[in-house]
């Protein structure tokens, strides 16, 4: 597990921008959000610096602004996001998480037929 903390859900968010995008300026993540998430320049800039903070992106100076380069690649992100998950809401067990996602969540016939192709690839390698 890292030693960084947690990104909050909505620095998710913004990370994910700024993976897609490679880097970015305030502005540009700003410009990738949706307009009805009633987000502002400073309310943007707040999360990419408690992102740096935490390790998650770095910043250079370009001209007058600061470009965020992601330091994590989102897999490991989502990794250690849905390890704490699992930790947390469902003590450590990930078959519940599943269950939970087939029996609540509810999958569709693709879902089932992927789900069920790595339970096929899962079975032969623990054998």
């Amino acid at each position: 597990m890292s030693k960084r903390p947690a990104p909050a859900k909505s620095e998710l968010e913004i990370a994910r921008i700024v993976w897609k995008l490679g880097g970015a300026t305030v502005r540009q993540v700003l410009d990738e959000l949706p307009p009805e998430r009633g987000l502002d320049f400073k309310t943007v800039q707040t999360y990419l610096r408690r992102l740096e903070a935490k390790g998650y992106l770095k910043t250079h100076r370009e001209g007058r602004s600061n470009v965020y380069r992601p330091t994590v690649r989102p897999g490991k992100v989502i990794g250690e996001v849905m390890d704490d998950l699992v930790k947390s809401l469902f003590d450590g067990e990930v078959l519940s998480l599943f269950q939970h996602f087939v029996r609540d969540r509810g999958l569709s016939a693709d879902e089932v037929q992927k789900l069920r192709q790595l339970l096929d690839q899962a079975e032969r390698e623990s054998q």
